[in-house]
């Protein structure tokens, strides 16, 4: 089966082209960064109308890679939810406008899933079931997963996702939009104990997260000192610890509490270097395995969503996806194919 991948849930245009033998024949993706660093976060209606214009081009480039045609495409997968309104109707629209022309089945695909099932794009891959850690900009959840569509919450952040504490530390820090990647390559020259930032609900039962206060007490510490270079990079490093801290402690809680050997590690912060080689290190103690998608499916991308509907709709018929999105959709509610 050959599937097109569409992905515009947020400030990324992915498309993808995935064989359900061979694996990933083309793919291309547009990001946004420079376009919204202006304004220090995605503006909506900006990042719908980039979406208009890259979309077609993309598809085009991710075809001649594969030295395929729209005629080879089986089935057509887009970004369904969640994500913002505008940027997931682009992709809808595309998608059904193509299974229209094609008579070919289109699938709505939930973002999360993408991510979540990525790691099986991996070499080697995770068999299920397995305990997964999404974490991104948008959200941090912990899910056990006991197989395709069959997603259960465990916990979540109650404030801030990780990836959104990182942006906006890295803000305070001075570094530029979107900062999280930077503030890592800068903690990488810091001193990780200079400073002692607290770990929220690090001790707490349960498996939820907080971030809130984490930020907070970097803002407070950066107003508290002169902020040079040697400042700067002690508490990038510093946050950055806290933060490992707590999602590698909340991970093992939850292979524990599962009793599940297995760790899927899974969205943008999952490719942050610290938080992969603490999870490995922890894992391997504990007597258990942790995977990681490879760093470029790590970001939204239209392989994921491609991928995700090969594995959940292998006889899909023509016609068998409306022309909808859904901003607000809960994983643990979208069941098995």
């Amino acid at each position: 089966m050959l599937a097109l991948g569409i992905e515009t849930s947020c400030d990324e245009t992915g498309i993808a082209l995935y064989d359900s033998e061979a694996g990933v024949l083309g793919e291309a993706l547009h990001s946004q960064v420079d376009l919204h660093a202006l304004y220090g976060g995605v503006v909506p209606e900006l990042a719908s109308r980039d979406h208009i214009r890259r979309i077609v081009p993309l598809a085009r480039e991710a075809l001649a890679q594969a030295g395929r045609g729209l005629g080879d495409i089986d089935l057509i997968a887009y970004t369904e939810g969640p994500g913002l309104a505008g940027a997931l109707l682009v992709g809808a629209s595309v998608a059904a406008g193509l299974g229209i022309a094609l008579s070919r089945p289109v699938v709505g695909i939930h973002h999360l899933e993408g991510h979540l099932l990525s790691p099986l794009l991996a070499d080697p891959r995770p068999a299920f079931p397995f305990v997964a850690l999404l974490v991104s900009g948008g959200h941090t959840q912990l899910m056990a997963v006991e197989g395709v569509g069959r997603y259960a919450l465990l916990g979540e952040t109650v404030d801030d996702a990780a990836g959104e504490a990182f942006d906006k530390t890295a803000s305070l820090l001075g570094l530029a939009y979107p900062g999280g990647s930077a503030l890592s390559r800068l903690a990488a020259q810091g001193d990780a104990k200079r400073f002692a930032f607290p770990r929220p609900m690090i001790a707490a039962n349960g498996l939820d997260f907080s971030f809130s206060g984490l930020k907070t007490a970097a803002l407070h510490c950066v107003r508290k000192h002169a902020l040079d270079d040697r400042l700067r990079a002690d508490v990038a490093a510093s946050f950055q610890a806290a933060v490992v801290d707590v999602l590698a402690a909340k991970c093992l809680r939850a292979l524990e509490e599962t009793g599940m050997e297995r760790l899927v590690v899974a969205g943008g912060v999952g490719a942050n270097t610290a938080l992969r080689d603490r999870l490995a290190r922890e894992t391997a103690r504990a007597g258990a395995s942790v995977y990681f998608p490879p760093p470029r499916l790590c970001t939204d991308n239209g392989a994921m969503i491609a991928f995700a509907a090969t594995m959940r709709y292998r006889d899909a018929p023509a016609g068998s996806a409306g022309f909808g999105v859904r901003p607000r959709w809960d994983l643990a509610a979208i069941g098995e194919a």
